[in-house]
């Protein structure tokens, strides 16, 4: 494989296909926290960044070395996806059931939600590893951090809309988000086991 135009827009559009799951999750949080912060949107955005870019260099790193064992591993994907999204969206369901009880209690993305949904949501890239695999190790993190940096741009997009939403729609923002993470915990699941 050659350093060429093309393998610079397959990189865009694996981030971009990559990000979608991201992008909703973020939409969700947005909706959830329409104060976050700059800075914390920087943070939840880098997160989702960081998880898409390290899973498709440890599937390229298992397909160099490990083969046979992440073959293995590779079914229990859309159901750890499932179990990780529908486990964070019946919790915001649940604290959305709270915040109708106590209208003071602002329910915030703490960093253990955060990095579960970072995994959750980046976990069905692991089998990009496969697809790079060709690619020498510079060119694999290249294309990494190319999903990187587009993951992080879509998921600010998704906690901005989710922002500006969720101040119109604060009262079901948590079921809202609930709701979404569950859907996509579903979706994820079926793509997983019909595919």
């Amino acid at each position: 494989m050659n350093w060429s135009l093309m393998f610079f827009i397959n990189s865009i559009m694996l981030g971009v296909g990559l990000a979608m799951d991201a992008f909703s999750v973020s939409l969700a949080n947005g909706l959830n926290e329409p104060s976050m912060r700059k800075k914390k949107m920087c943070c939840v955005a880098g997160v989702y960044a960081f998880f898409q870019a390290l899973m498709p260099m440890t599937g390229w790193i298992c397909v160099h070395t490990i083969i046979q064992y992440f073959r293995f591993f590779e079914k229990f994907i859309p159901w750890i996806a499932l179990f990780l999204l529908l486990y964070i969206g019946i919790s915001m369901i649940l604290e959305a059931k709270k915040e109708e009880d106590d209208k003071d209690a602002a329910s915030r993305l703490g960093r253990g939600t955060l990095l579960v949904q970072g995994i959750a949501t980046s976990i069905d890239a692991l089998s990009v590893g496969f697809t790079i695999a060709e690619y020498p190790a510079s060119m694999a993190v290249i294309c990494s951090l190319i999903i990187a940096l587009v993951t992080f741009v879509i998921c600010m997009a998704g906690l901005h809309l989710g922002k500006q939403f969720g101040t119109r729609f604060a009262g079901k923002a948590s079921l809202l988000g609930g709701l979404i993470l569950i859907g996509i915990g579903i979706e994820i699941f079926i793509k997983g086991v019909l595919l």
